[in-house]
């Protein structure tokens, strides 16, 4: 392995266990450590990475991790930044896995995981208030979220043909897209629902649908796995959804180890392991194939007008499934008063790691049980 493979291997291995805070806090460490301390790149450089990754599918700060390898070292950094900054994460996320699974259903723990399910909802809602301040820049993308609501809620259309759809009607309204040029989203029908019982090719299948397709934030991915898994194959429950994003929130790296958590739940540590591989593998091809065009991509209308729609949508089904999140986690008074005194705490203290959000919900949740 040449001296720069080793350096970006060191780097992003480190980087994997110490990168807590989500995707934000993620590209702020790379861009002080990358940019301003090791100058691998120049600030020009990285602002461009930051842009191209909002256009293709899959986890912003993963992709930078590989954007930043691809620079330093070719594809081979690219396949080693990104593997070596996944690997801790997943690690992490699998060994909790297995603790939670076997002791989540002790008497006294019981309470302390129904406390953490309800504080979750707090920074599911923040980022849904956040996001949704980005997305909706004027009435006809408010008018598309309404509707995306109106379809995924009312007609239980799938969130993934939801959001894409959204993306493809605004590229045709704002961005004049012509029919022809619709062809590059023809992979999407070849995915179609998944049905029947449970497998571990459906499993890794279902991921890799989803790694596909998945843009904007980390916290979007709920969404799909809510029309997958919950309701079009009955796989999981709202409340073990929200087990695996509060597990995605306490371990470092990439949120999208939340796949792990559900791969592990649904079919133990070969399950684990082909929702980790099916959930990441299609960005470490966009990455290495779309590279060498991200300028070209960030300057065209169309995607632009396409990546508005697709960002107005996942918030739209965002809201959606944590109104149904919440109607099955907020069963009694105590989940209540739990998710009340988390939304408190979240916004009053601004900025508050989400780990301490957790921490007080399964601390309340514990407290709460002797009344």
């Amino acid at each position: 392995m040449s001296n720069s493979l080793k350096e970006i291997f060191l780097y992003f291995f480190r980087l994997g266990f110490v990168a807590f805070g989500g995707p934000a806090a993620h590209v702020a460490m790379l861009e002080e450590d990358l940019v301003q301390k090791r100058k691998w790149l120049t600030e020009e450089e990285f602002l461009d990475y930051m842009g191209a990754t909002n256009l293709i599918p899959g986890p912003n700060s993963t992709e930078m991790t590989m954007h930043c390898g691809y620079h330093r070292g070719g594809a081979a950094g690219l396949f080693i930044a990104g593997m070596s900054f996944i690997f801790p994460a997943v690690l992490l996320t699998l060994i909790v896995a297995y603790f939670f699974e076997e002791y989540s259903q002790i008497a006294w723990v019981e309470p302390m995981v129904d406390g953490i399910k309800a504080a979750v909802l707090s920074f599911i809602a923040a980022a849904i208030l956040k996001l949704g301040k980005k997305a909706v820049k004027d009435n006809f993308l408010l008018v598309v979220g309404l509707m995306v609501i109106a379809t995924n809620f009312f007609l239980g259309i799938n969130e993934i043909y939801c959001i894409l759809g959204a993306g493809i009607i605004v590229a045709l309204i704002k961005g004049k897209l012509l029919y022809k040029q619709l062809n590059s989203f023809a992979i999407i029908p070849l995915f179609g629902i998944i049905g029947g019982s449970f497998s571990q090719a459906k499993l890794f299948l279902i991921f890799l649908k989803v790694g596909a397709v998945l843009f904007g934030s980390g916290y979007v991915l709920f969404a799909y796995l809510n029309g997958e898994l919950i309701d079009n194959l009955g796989w999981l429950t709202h409340p073990d959804l929200v087990e695996a994003i509060a597990i995605g929130q306490v371990t470092p790296g990439p949120v999208l180890s939340t796949a792990t958590f559900v791969g592990y739940k649904l079919g133990g540590v070969s399950g684990a392991c082909l929702a980790t591989i099916g959930i990441f593998l299609p960005s470490f091809f966009y990455v290495w194939l779309l590279n060498p065009l991200l300028k070209k991509m960030k300057q065209s209308p169309i995607l632009q007008c396409f990546l508005q729609g697709v960002n107005v949508a996942a918030v739209a089904v965002m809201l959606v499934v944590t109104y149904e999140m919440g109607r099955s986690i907020l069963i009694d008074w105590k989940t209540i008063l739990i998710c009340a005194l988390s939304f408190f705490v979240y916004f009053y203290f601004k900025g508050i790691n989400t780990l301490w959000i957790i921490l007080g919900g399964a601390v309340g949740g514990f407290i709460l049980s002797y009344f």
